[in-house]
């Protein structure tokens, strides 16, 4: 398995050399090419479950060569991205039929996707600056694919602020590199660990911190992600909240702060709080809102707050000698959280979609009664705001009470955390009270006459729709053991192995 890991970035970015070499005269042509890529990617993924190991590129051993690494939380990323890049792919052959110069949507898609498994599996801080810049540069010109104001506009604002984090995590690679001499991860891990704690290491912690703050959109790094995310086609903005910034933010903090500079008491706090503010303030922003994209897109911002706040706390509770048992629940909660947030939030981008795709229109305001003539989106639509909202049973519940549980408990040792619960509380009811409204407006109510013709979604965008759904429901089954220790608990114990996680990878799983 551990030979097939390059095929996650040569068949996306092969895909879409193929696709913009041949298909640019047969649309057809183009979503086939297109849905082929992105199956044998859904299943390598799927196979990854349970392994791990290195793949040393062109046989040179660290720190020569460059390395893809793949462990718990790598496989978990895996899974995500190329699940939800492939429901998107489905959803996209019937939903950009409406766009021009549909090759191009999917050359530039497959480079997405591509950058984003160069930045899960790399082994290499260099490479994961150049496979985010593959990833970020397709998604610049995705957002602006309509060609209108509104898309060129919301894209600059992206590509500019993109930039500027970029250049922080350059410059956090640039010294790192001046202070241990190398680039690949475990190298620095291990010289980190063996160094005294420098104001220059500190440095480079904030460059991340800053760098792939404005990636996640973390509050107050996100003025991008309200404009990008409505402005973008529905399967891209599912892509950019349901994977990107978790990809491209979450994840690469998470891998470096935990793997590569080692957790500490200040860094995790700062992470908590960024957490905390994303949740509250991107809640009550949301609430306000009458674009149906524009709401969910504060409401990514809000939900990113959740898994921030549960690895912030367990990266604090580590750094202080704290209960590891705690720790890994509150990690646990948070990449849990991750999973289940990009499903229900891909899933309601799509539905966004295919109301937009049929009516026209992303106003609340101006929509009702559409349950009557598109049950298929109203259902699913249903399930998703259940799960973000985190009613019972559906997957939003149980990550969010894992957080809640482990903020409680983490109580026990530090007092000041019941604050935690409060708000983890508070901004759950509210983002029920703005899903609430979505229903009551979109599907409910009066039928406009308007709208008396309109049908549900083409075959192909409803299949993702139903496909996302189902795991919205089906996703609390894997809080069974049997299932927890395949899928998570990998994850959870990389985290948790710190700077001898770099040991580990020079050594040999």
């Amino acid at each position: 398995m551990i030979e097939l890991l390059p095929l996650f970035i040569a068949i996306p970015l092969g895909g879409a050399f193929l696709i913009t070499l041949t298909a640019w005269k047969l649309r057809r042509l183009a979503d086939i090419l297109g849905v082929c890529a992105g199956l044998p990617l859904l299943v390598l993924a799927l196979l990854c479950i349970g392994k791990q190991g290195v793949y040393h590129v062109g046989a040179f051993l660290a720190p020569l060569g460059i390395n893809l690494v793949l462990d718990g939380f790598s496989v978990l990323l895996l899974v995500i991205v190329n699940v939800i890049g492939f429901m998107a792919l489905l959803y996209s052959i019937s939903y950009m039929e409406q766009y021009t110069a549909k090759y191009k949507y999917y050359a530039l898609f497959l480079l997405m996707v591509g950058g984003m498994n160069g930045v899960v599996l790399t082994g290499d801080m260099f490479n994961l600056f150049v496979f985010l810049e593959i990833a970020s540069i397709a998604s610049y010109a995705l957002v602006a694919f309509g060609c209108e104001h509104e898309e060129l506009e919301a894209s600059f604002k992206y590509l500019v602020l993109g930039s500027i984090g970029s250049t922080f995590i350059l410059l956090g690679v640039a010294v790192l590199y001046g202070l241990t001499g190398f680039l690949n991860m475990a190298s620095i891990a291990q010289a980190v660990a063996s160094m005294e704690k420098t104001w220059l290491l500190s440095f480079a912690s904030v460059l991340f911190l800053v760098g792939f703050g404005i990636k996640a959109a973390l509050v107050p790094f996100h003025p991008w992600l309200p404009d990008a995310h409505p402005s973008a086609p529905a399967p891209i903005s599912a892509m950019l909240s349901g994977v990107l910034i978790k990809a491209l933010g979450v994840y690469a903090i998470t891998r470096v702060v935990f793997n590569v500079l080692g957790a500490t008491p200040l860094f995790g706090i700062i992470i908590m709080v960024l957490g905390v503010l994303s949740m509250t303030i991107g809640v009550f922003l949301a609430v306000g809102q009458w674009d149906f994209k524009r709401l969910l897109a504060y409401h990514s911002i809000s939900q990113m707050g959740y898994v921030v706040l549960g690895i912030g706390l367990g990266m604090f509770i580590i750094a202080n000698n704290g209960p590891t048992l705690v720790a890994g629940m509150a990690i646990f909660g948070g990449i849990f959280h991750l999973a289940n947030h990009a499903v229900f939030k891909s899933l309601l981008f799509l539905c966004s979609g295919s109301v937009e795709y049929q009516t026209g229109t992303r106003q609340l305001k101006s929509l009702g009664g559409l349950q009557e003539k598109m049950p298929v989106t109203g259902t699913t639509c249903t399930i998703a705001s259940l799960s973000i909202a985190g009613i019972p049973p559906f997957n939003g519940f149980w990550s969010k009470l894992i957080i809640v549980i482990a903020t409680v408990l983490a109580a026990f040792v530090f007092p000041g955390m019941l604050i935690l619960t409060a708000i983890t509380i508070l901004v759950s009811f509210v983002t029920l009270i703005s899903f609430l409204k979505v229903l009551r407006y979109v599907f409910l109510g009066e039928l406009p006459s308007l709208f008396k013709q309109i049908k549900d979604s083409p075959f192909f965008m409803g299949i993702s729709l139903v496909m996302l759904s189902l795991l919205c429901i089906g996703m609390g089954l894997l809080l069974i053991p049997g299932l927890r220790s395949v899928v998570f608990d990998p994850a959870v114990e990389a985290l948790k192995q710190g700077l001898d996680y770099g040991k580990q990878i020079l050594t040999g799983f």
